[in-house]
Parts: structure tokens; sequence; C-alpha cells
């Protein structure tokens, strides 16, 4: 039995810090006029720091008799003192520090590679600082995606931007966020915001970057239309103008058609004065706010609601209003929430009639799944589930339904399979199960191997699973 005398230990490594005798590495960290030089060794810094240890293996050897000396302009002194005082003697209060402080920290932990530091930070931000990170979401969202080290923090602003994206374009820095967040915001198919209102925003964000530009395009030189265009390019392909009324395109959209190439400037013309017009292929479809989805959009809801209504529609969706909705999607679980295993699917989907299943296919944006008419349930000995509605399906991807595969039951005696170990199961032709008979293992086998059903969805019988997720569908009050 060993005992550990780690307080003693750390008052000693404190204590080194304050030595002016065997320190042999000076660090300069800050900007003019705030700078400061501290003294440490390098031999702690090499084993606290990844990131320092590879910054000091690529510096030459001195042998002039000078100390090696680094600069971390980055960091403040302020709060390089309190990185130190964790690196020497693993010691860090949270009394001592307001929020924007601790924010700082995270920054700096993360450049250094503190990795304990930043889980520690990171834990404690979501906890206990929500209403402050949701007022300076533009900042906290920046920071957590400019590394790989803070994904609790990242996870957390996606979840966040889901639930209440207007509160985020709101916020006090909404327009100093990069570019890049600026897109990572855009592009989400799962924003409870109008599309219209999306679009009103960039627009801020866009002439925030061009200070000297005022908000009416009426005023606008060439120029100035140049400048905001540069400045949009990369968010534009992100704005979902298919998915705007005739109004909105007209009063918020027309005034800066030269942003727009003359094509897509056309189509949307079209569109939105020829009601039986045809829209281009590939287009972003319209978000919904009602789906809460990681998988799917609104153009697979409309089209697997019709097939399972057994109702014609226009695949080309020729124009927004063919949209067949006549169901609220209630989700009961996704695997990276839930887990992927055939205990956490039984708990929180059996006796649920009228379920959909959704699985995305891994290294690749293809969807494949089947509805579900009855219930699921747990069977110990496996037991066959009888239906003549029950179909399976798959799509390249969720915004291209031209090559879609419906495939509906053929054998009514074998449309589902019920077992413990098995998750979703339409017979053989599209299932997921554990194969080592523990239902509380994630799932290590899946298949598409045409049996019962009229098609095969996909080519290769095998695949791995990315997400799933299931729903429970409840025709919408009238």
């Amino acid at each position: 039995m060993s005992t550990h005398f780690f307080q003693k230990l750390s008052q000693n490594y404190i204590e080194i810090l304050k030595d002016d005798e065997y320190y042999d590495i000076t660090i300069e960290v800050g900007e003019d006029p705030d700078v400061k030089i501290f003294r440490a060794h390098m031999i702690i810094l090499c084993y606290r720091s990844p990131f320092l240890r590879r910054t000091l293996a690529s510096n030459k050897i001195r042998n002039d008799g000078n100390l090696n000396h680094i600069k971390l302009p980055n960091i403040s002194p302020e709060i390089f003192q309190v990185i130190l005082k964790y690196i020497y003697g693993g010691i860090f209060s949270l009394d001592e520090q307001d929020t924007i402080n601790i924010s700082k920290i995270l920054t700096a932990a993360d450049q250094l590679h503190l990795q304990e530091l930043v889980d520690y930070l990171q834990k404690y931000l979501i906890k206990n600082k929500s209403e402050w990170i949701e007022q300076y979401f533009g900042l906290i969202h920046q920071i957590s995606f400019q590394s790989n080290l803070l994904l609790e923090l990242q996870q957390f602003c996606t979840d966040y931007i889901a639930e209440f994206p207007e509160k985020i374009f709101k916020s006090l820095d909404f327009t100093s966020i990069s570019e890049k967040s600026l897109i990572s915001l855009i592009k989400r198919d799962d924003l409870k915001i109008d599309e219209v209102k999306i679009w009103d925003y960039v627009l801020k964000w866009g002439l925030a970057q061009n200070s000297s530009i005022i908000s009416d395009p009426a005023t606008w030189s060439d120029n100035e239309f140049n400048m905001m265009n540069i400045t949009l390019q990369n968010c534009l392909p992100f704005i979902r103008f298919f998915g705007l009324s005739s109004k909105d395109f007209f009063r918020n959209v027309r005034p800066y058609r030269k942003f727009l190439k003359d094509q897509l400037y056309e189509e949307l013309l079209e569109f939105h004065l020829d009601t039986e017009s045809q829209i281009p292929n590939n287009i972003l479809f319209p978000r919904s706010n009602e789906l809460c989805s990681k998988i799917i959009n609104i153009n697979i809801v409309s089209l697997t609601s019709a097939w399972i209504d057994n109702t014609s529609i226009n695949n080309k969706f020729s124009h927004i209003r063919d949209f067949y909705l006549p169901y609220k999607f209630k989700l009961l679980l996704r695997g990276s929430r839930d887990g992927f295993t055939p205990k956490s699917f039984h708990s929180l989907c059996n006796n649920k009639p009228h379920t959909i299943t959704f699985i995305k296919v891994k290294g690749s944006e293809e969807i494949i799944g089947g509805y579900n008419p009855l219930i699921w349930k747990n069977s110990c000995e496996g037991e066959w589930g009888k239906t003549k509605d029950s179909f399976i399906f798959s799509f390249k991807n969720k915004n291209n339904v031209k090559d879609t595969i419906l495939s509906r039951i053929k054998d009514l005696d074998r449309a589902l399979f019920y077992c413990d170990e098995f998750g979703p199961a339409f017979d053989t032709d599209l299932l997921v199960y554990v194969n080592d008979d523990d239902c509380l293992n994630e799932y290590n086998s899946s298949g598409c191997k045409q049996r019962s059903y009229e098609k095969k969805v996909r080519d290769l019988v095998k695949f791995s699973i990315d997400d799933y997720e299931v729903f429970q569908i409840m025709k919408k009050e009238s």
C-alpha cells in the first residue's frame, strides 16, 4: 500500500517558481505595453505541456551560455501567472477569477494543450455559467471551434444553437464572430428561425465588417456592392432562397440581386412568379422549425409521409407548397445521444405504434430506414411481426430524391422481427443487432439482404452506422 503526499509536493513545486538560481529558460508573454518575462524550468514545462515540449524541442540547443527564451504574445502576464501556478503545483482557484478571465485561461490552457485544465474549465462554464455563455455566445462559439480539445463546449454550443438560434443572432458580440463561425451557424438544418431572418442577420454581419457602408442598398455604389459581395460570398451558398416566401424574396432579396449569379437569380424569379415551375436539383430545402433531427430534412419528411399514406406526390417538389406534411415527427431515440444498444432502443421505442427509423450510413451521405405501423417489443427467443403496411427505403442523400428506393413488404408474415439483441429489424432486408447475445453491448452487425421486401435498398449488404434516429409519427391536429 502506498501513500500519496501530494499537498506538500505541490507546495514545494510552487516554491520552485520563486527560484532565481536554477531556472534555465525565460518566457516572454503579452504584447506592448503589457509584457512580462517569467523564469521557469524546461524539465517541468516539457512534462506538463505538450505544446511547450514541441516548442522547446524545435529550438536549437544554445552553446553560447545564454538561456533559452521563448515568446507567447497571445497570453497576458496575468493569465500566464495563473497557468504557471497550475503547471507547477496543480493548483487552480475559481474564486480568484471572473468569468471573462476564466474564458481567457481556457484559451491559454487550450493553446498549451493542458487537457486536464481544459476539461475542468469546460465543465465549469457549461454547468455554472450558461447565461454568461448565452450573452457572449459569439466569443465562446469561436473559442470552442478553434480546437479539437474543446469538444464538450462545442457540443454545448451546437445543442444551444439548434434550440435558441435567435438568441445567438441577438447576442452582444454576434457581428464580431468569424466567418467560419457564422457559416457553421447558417449551414445547420435544425435552426428554429425563419429563413428571411437568417438572411437579415447575415446582411447585418456583413455590414459590420464594412463599417463605411450604410445599411440602405439603394445608396450603394458598384464598389460598395462589390465589397459586400466579397464579404458574403462564402455565406451565400447556405442561404435557402427557395425557402423564402415570394413577398420576402421581393422585399428582402431583390434589392441585393447583384450578390447572386444571373442563373440563380433567374431561377428564383421563375420559382416565385410561376407556381408550376420546377426547382433545380440539389437545392437546400427549407428548414423545419418542428423537426428535431440531425439526419433528415423536410424533403425526406414529406416523401416518407406520402409513402405512409400511400399518396402520390411530385418527387421533384415543383413548389414548396407541394410538401406533404400531415404528421408530427416525435423523436424517441438518437444513437449519438441515447446510445447504440438494443437495450436503449427497446427502453425508448417499445410499445409505441407508428414509428419510422432513419439510419445514416458511416462514410457517406446515404440514409436508409423503415416504417413500422405496429409496435416494437422484446422477445427472448425471437418473434415475427405481421403487417401489410411496413416498408423500407434508401436515399443517396437528404437533398436528392431522384435515386430514392422504396421497397414495400411482400411477405406479410415476416415484415418485422422482435428480439432482445436486435434494434429495428425488417427481416434481413434491414436490420441492426448485437452478435454476442448481450443487449447491453453496442450494435456490431448490420445489413440489408433482400428477402421479405420487394426490392433491395442498397447494393452492398453490410454497412456501419454513423447515427440513427427513431421517430413516432402522429397526425397533426387540423
